[in-house]
């Protein structure tokens, strides 16, 4: 299984970051498969963002649940994370994940105006 990010590396405070993750080697449908975002700064260390399960169900962690939507498109394997209203504290690299075994290689998100 191999996942790549994609998306801007720099967002101005307020606006919405948007990162995709293009996953090879499996189907996001798959029965039981949960796709996650986690992001990694030296202020919080590692930080469970939230997933999407094979059915399209999503869980979000509550310190950023309000801010965040995780959706997908099934026809690309794909699945995306929107984080709106970013701060500073919000810069981190950000990675899509598969069962903690299987990373992205992470993409650099700067928040700064």
């Amino acid at each position: 299984v191999q996942l790549q990010e994609s998306g801007p590396g720099l967002v101005k405070p307020s606006q919405t970051l948007s990162l995709t993750c293009t996953v090879s080697g499996a189907s996001i449908t798959t029965d039981g498969y949960y796709w996650a975002w986690i992001r990694q700064s030296p202020a919080k260390g590692l930080e469970w963002i939230g997933d999407i399960g094979s059915s399209g169900s999503t869980s979000y962690t509550p310190l950023l649940k309000s801010r965040t939507s995780i959706y997908r498109d099934t026809s690309k394997n794909q699945f995306t994370l929107e984080l709106s209203s970013v701060t500073p504290e919000d810069t981190a690299v950000y990675y899509c994940n598969f069962r903690f075994n299987y990373w992205g290689q992470g993409t650099q998100v700067t928040v700064y105006s």
